[in-house]
């Protein structure tokens, strides 16, 4: 199918709602629960997204404000593999820049790892900058800082 094949909705979501598709990303290793996401967003500004149709979720992404007040942390999302290739991701990313723009954030940050090149590719083909390489564990698993103004 090319991108943009069917059409799919972008809403806030609930903690609940980003847990069900983060359990069906096969690259998020280990098991989440909703303390995992409690635990991060507790007490913070933050925004969860998911891409969805007639009840179905296809993909999520969540951020918040991070410790320096106008920047905003783009922390984690993920599309289905069987929904990949639609402009999930891409609408999923508009809607949360929009939104930060609109809430007065100036920059917007994320990682990855260096063993998801199609994530540095997405961060490149949207205005980010790799800004900073965190060695953690080999080299696959150094960490990708990417940036980019809004």
């Amino acid at each position: 199918m090319e991108k943009n094949a069917f059409d799919f909705n972008i809403r806030q979501a609930s903690l609940a709602e980003l847990l069900w598709v983060h359990e069906r990303i096969p690259e998020f290793p280990g098991k989440a629960s909703l303390d995992f996401y409690l635990d991060r967003l507790r007490h913070r500004l933050y925004l969860a997204l998911v891409a969805e149709q007639d009840g179905d979720l296809f993909g999520f992404k969540v951020g918040y404000q991070s410790e320096t007040p106008d920047t905003f942390y783009s922390w984690m999302g993920g599309v289905r593999p069987e929904f990949r290739k639609h402009g999930l991701a891409d609408g999923l990313a508009d809607y949360q820049e929009a939104w930060a723009r609109e809430k007065g954030f100036k920059s917007l940050f994320f990682k990855t790892r260096n063993r998801f090149p199609a994530m540095i590719s997405f961060g490149l083909s949207r205005g980010f900058r790799i800004i900073d390489v965190l060695p953690k564990g080999g080299v696959e698993d150094y960490r990708v800082v990417m940036s980019k103004e809004l």
